[in-house]
């Protein structure tokens, strides 16, 4: 389809935070790809970092990384996830991001000793970063803007948003405001004030939202829909039920039946086929109806806010997608190995995975489990300092590398299996010794993991600063390990595995961020494959899903 310029939907919340707008702006997303458009979604951050890449993953959640190298929101993980949209690092503004730009333009001299205002100045810079992540391909891009109506961190976004839609006229842009309805259950009632005095907000700003989003957890019935959009100033068709989910693949099945897609197409005047939905109904029923069950152990140091894992939660469930199955979950603290053992925490699972992380704490848990899963032979999955870690313990338990250990845990260790390379060294003098995003990698022929791939190469992504030690490789084959995945030049150790393991497999970046619902990543796929193995379920005999094609004349 064609249409003359980029159309704009604009996604805020109110009420409280986390109320869900990534995964409402990431199921619009999904609603209009299957009407045949192509969308970008953009997400406005209101803090002062640059970037989440320094930031606490129990404040923030995940570091979300895309192909070019960028730390972004977590919601990006959604977008890419819902969508077969591709994000960048144009595609996640900070406020740290806005104020460095104009304030380098100040000092330079690129205002002429104008006296630098956040309107217009933040405010122009803010749009301008909205345009550049979107081109004339693009039928309809969605900008969610962090936080939460009344903050004010995120005034001069909501701002540029207002002026954006007063440039670009009817038809044009459209604003989906995303509120909470709280069930009160002394007077068993959703209560509609909350959302009243968030559009009443909303409003004295300059934005009157076209559509409300109405989170909950009862059903929204039609006479407080009515009321909503009496005192919203809305139709009653423009607001929309949003119950919780049992799982968020639900989401634009759900919106659907509300009709968002279709009221959205008619305010930005967008002629399209109907959207149909029939993967989105498949991996729910998949999802619903899974007929082999497994139990995953994921052993890491931020437990506690599972948001530190999202892509890695949701790659996993994909992985079970894929095999037709279901997973319980079990989320483990590694600190807690260390005090108390594995058998507490690990036994009965068919699965171990050890995922990144940064730091000390922890790690002797990590390398415990790792050890159990190896004894026991439990298939074994690790990820970026999950590699590193099982290195780590093969060399100590398996080499007799007595005190192996990675440079960044004990710089003295008398075997450094794990290290900064010279040229990391050199590049550390400068303050940047990551490397970040997308990497090729040559696997080996005849290894599991080349038969995993299917592919002699790959490129995946990356967020680490340390490497395997090649002065210690040598003696890791000659007791079993297999190198099975390397840079282009060889120097770079990027995948490993034990085949005298049932399955025990580690890559050094980060598959978890390229798996989607649809086509769940392979390493996820043959891990939760080799899990249901141990189960005893009979499913290794069931070839997984590699892709679920949209088929709506045989669902």
């Amino acid at each position: 389809m064609s249409l003359k310029g980029t159309k704009f939907i604009f996604v805020t919340g109110g009420v409280v935070s986390s109320i869900g707008k990534g995964l409402t702006a990431a199921s619009i997303g999904a609603l209009l790809e299957d009407r045949r458009l192509n969308v970008t979604l953009i997400k406005l951050d209101p803090y002062i970092n640059v970037d989440p890449g320094t930031m606490n993953p129990f404040q923030h959640g995940e570091v979300y990384v895309t192909e070019d190298g960028a730390e972004t929101d977590l919601d990006l993980g959604h977008y890419e996830r819902f969508t077969s949209a591709k994000m960048t690092g144009h595609n996640n503004i900070t406020t740290g991001k806005v104020y460095n730009e104009v304030i380098t333009k100040e000092r330079r001299g690129d205002y002429l000793g104008a006296t630098v205002q956040v309107i217009p100045h933040i405010t122009d810079e803010i749009k301008t970063r909205i345009k550049r992540a979107t081109d004339d391909s693009i039928d309809v891009a969605i900008v969610e803007v962090g936080g939460t109506v009344g903050d004010i961190e995120s005034l001069p976004f909501l701002e540029a948003i207002r002026q954006m839609r007063l440039e670009l006229g009817p038809q044009n842009s459209i604003s989906i405001h995303v509120t909470l309805l709280p069930w009160i259950e002394a007077a068993q009632e959703l209560k509609t004030k909350p959302t009243q005095h968030s559009v009443k907000a909303l409003r004295e700003i300059g934005i009157q939202p076209d559509i409300l989003i109405c989170r909950s957890s009862k059903p929204l019935e039609k006479e407080q829909k009515n009321k909503i959009a009496l005192f919203c100033n809305i139709p009653p068709e423009a607001v929309m039920s949003a119950q919780d989910v049992k799982w968020i693949y639900e989401l634009p099945l759900k919106l659907k039946a509300e009709g968002l897609d279709t009221r959205i197409a008619d305010y930005l005047n967008i002629w399209s086929r109907p959207s149909r939905l029939a993967k989105w109904k498949k991996i729910v029923d998949i999802l619903n109806n899974g007929d082999a069950e497994a139990q995953i152990a994921i052993v890491g140091k931020y437990v506690h806010l599972k948001d530190s894992y999202k892509s890695l939660h949701e790659a996993l469930i994909h992985g079970a997608i894929a095999n037709r199955a279901k997973l319980e979950l079990r989320y483990v603290d590694c600190e807690k190995i260390e005090k108390e053992g594995c058998s507490k925490y690990l036994d009965g699972v068919n699965g171990i995975l050890v995922p990144g992380g940064f730091g000390e704490r922890g790690i002797e848990g990590k390398i415990e489990a790792i050890r159990w899963a190896r004894e026991k032979q439990i298939p074994f999955f690790g990820i970026c300092l999950g590699l590193q870690t099982a290195v780590v313990e093969f060399a100590r338990n398996v080499c007799g590398l007595v005190g192996a250990n990675s440079e960044e845990f004990n710089p003295k260790t008398p075997y450094p299996v794990i290290h900064l390379m010279k040229e990391q060294k050199e590049i550390s003098l400068k303050g940047a010794t990551m490397r970040l995003g997308a990497y090729p990698c040559r696997l080996k022929i005849g290894t599991l993991s080349h038969q995993i791939y299917n592919q002699k190469e790959i490129m995946e992504r990356h967020r680490h600063r340390y490497e395997v030690n090649n002065a210690f490789r040598g003696k890791l084959e000659e007791n079993g390990m297999v190198m099975s995945g390397l840079s282009p030049d060889g120097n770079l150790v990027e995948m490993i595995e034990y085949p005298k393991h049932p399955y025990f497999v580690a890559c050094q970046f980060h598959p978890e961020f390229k798996s989607k619902p649809m086509k769940a990543h392979p390493l996820f796929t043959h891990f939760i494959r080799a899990a249901l193995k141990h189960a005893g379920t009979g499913r290794q005999e069931i070839s997984p899903i590699e892709n679920i094609e949209e088929d709506e004349e045989s669902f």
